[in-house]
């Protein structure tokens, strides 16, 4: 209503402005009324002329000028009747064109052109609606322009982390991890979520990097359920099937009766313990347990592996074996880690790996001369010797 009020207002101004001019009269006189006004002059000269009011030079120069106008006035043809009709309808029919033709065509062309049933917009639904129709890769190109500019905000980089990782682009989330972990400082919830990032990167693999990370996040929190279920992954990957099934377990017995993720624990905990599956919970600590004990791949676990496709076959062994060689590095008295590590080396065609690995078997089993021998033959049956 107000701005049709305004409109209104606007339209009755402009019509004002085109009839002013057109109502006016005309300042000029009619020839016979000059004339009759010059000769009122005159007279009027005469008697002030009389009456001794002005002097006989100035009364004569003002009648010479009063009768050159008279006389001109007189030559006047006065205007023709016709003449003043026809400029009078003229603006007449300027006028009815003011009043009637404008509002009225431009009302026709509002309604033919434009949309006066459409609702009011105010400004901030329409700005809301916009920045909803912004497309998520928009979205997400945003914050990335905004990180560029400013690399040390630690809430930008925490935010955008969950967003690379459901578009799997998992190396930018295992950066924007990091990042919001160096800004941030450290807690057990951006352990984890490094953790996890660095799994998906792996494609499923607990790396070396990952589990240290959700070692961390458990030592900041034991209750950390993330944490706690990829740290029995990596036992699982190892082949520790029995540690996998502990941990995994005590997850279930410390979780509350409605954990949205139990259902999921259950599934893992029964893919490792045969006592799981069948209902029999005295089985799976120790009987469940199908691989060695010195945590690296075993021969079956690499024949296993040949049923994934090639990226996936790799990062599943070099998980394995990079866990293997930080502990070995760690504590070097365990010959069979050694022997295993070795030949996993091979397996990845990792000659030169493998050659490094040997020497420092050596180092670490220079007392032990039995499990020197066994390196020895392995180093033969390899064609590693030279």
């Amino acid at each position: 209503m107000t701005l049709w009020l305004g409109l209104a207002l606007m339209t009755a101004v402009a019509i004002l402005a085109v009839l002013w001019p057109l109502a006016r009269r005309t300042g000029s006189l009619r020839s016979g009324s000059d004339v009759a006004v010059y000769r009122d002059q005159l007279e009027e000269i005469e008697r002030d002329r009389a009456a001794g009011l002005i002097a006989d030079p100035e009364a004569a120069s003002a009648q010479v000028e009063v009768s050159r106008r008279l006389l001109a006035a007189a030559e006047v043809p006065p205007a023709p009747q016709a003449s003043a009709d026809v400029a009078t309808w003229r603006r007449r029919a300027v006028a009815l064109v003011a009043l009637l033709v404008v509002p009225l065509g431009a009302a026709g062309l509002y309604l033919a052109l434009g949309s006066p049933s459409l609702p009011d917009q105010p400004l901030a639904p329409r700005l809301a609606a916009a920045r909803g129709d912004q497309s998520f890769d928009n979205l997400v190109a945003q914050v990335e322009t905004h990180l560029d500019r400013n690399p040390e905000d630690g809430r930008g980089w925490e935010v955008i982390a969950p967003i690379y990782l459901r578009l799997g682009r998992f190396d930018d989330a295992v950066k924007a991890r990091r990042q919001a972990l160096r800004l941030n400082g450290d807690s057990p919830e951006r352990e984890s979520a490094l953790g996890e990032a660095l799994v998906f990167a792996a494609n499923g693999i607990v790396t070396a990097e990952a589990k240290a990370a959700f070692e961390k996040a458990v030592a900041l929190d034991a209750s950390d359920v993330p944490a706690r279920y990829f740290l029995g992954l990596a036992a699982e990957q190892d082949g520790n099937r029995a540690q996998a099934a502990a941990l995994w377990r005590a997850l279930i017995a410390a979780a509350p009766p409605d954990a949205p993720w139990i259902d999921f624990i259950r599934g893992a905990l029964a893919r490792v313990d045969d006592g799981a599956a069948s209902g029999d919970p005295s089985r799976g600590a120790s009987g469940g347990q199908s691989g060695s004990a010195s945590g690296g791949p075993t021969e079956d676990q690499v024949a296993a592996s040949s049923k994934l496709d090639p990226e996936q076959r790799k990062a599943m062994i070099q998980g394995m074996v990079e866990r293997l060689s930080e502990r070995l590095h760690r504590d070097g008295s365990d010959a069979e880690g050694w022997l295993r590590l070795v030949r996993s080396y091979m397996v990845l065609g990792e000659r030169e790996k493998a050659l490094a690995a040997v020497l420092d078997a050596r180092r670490a089993l220079a007392g032990d001369p039995t499990n020197l021998r066994r390196l020895d033959d392995l180093v033969k049956g390899l064609g590693l010797e030279g």
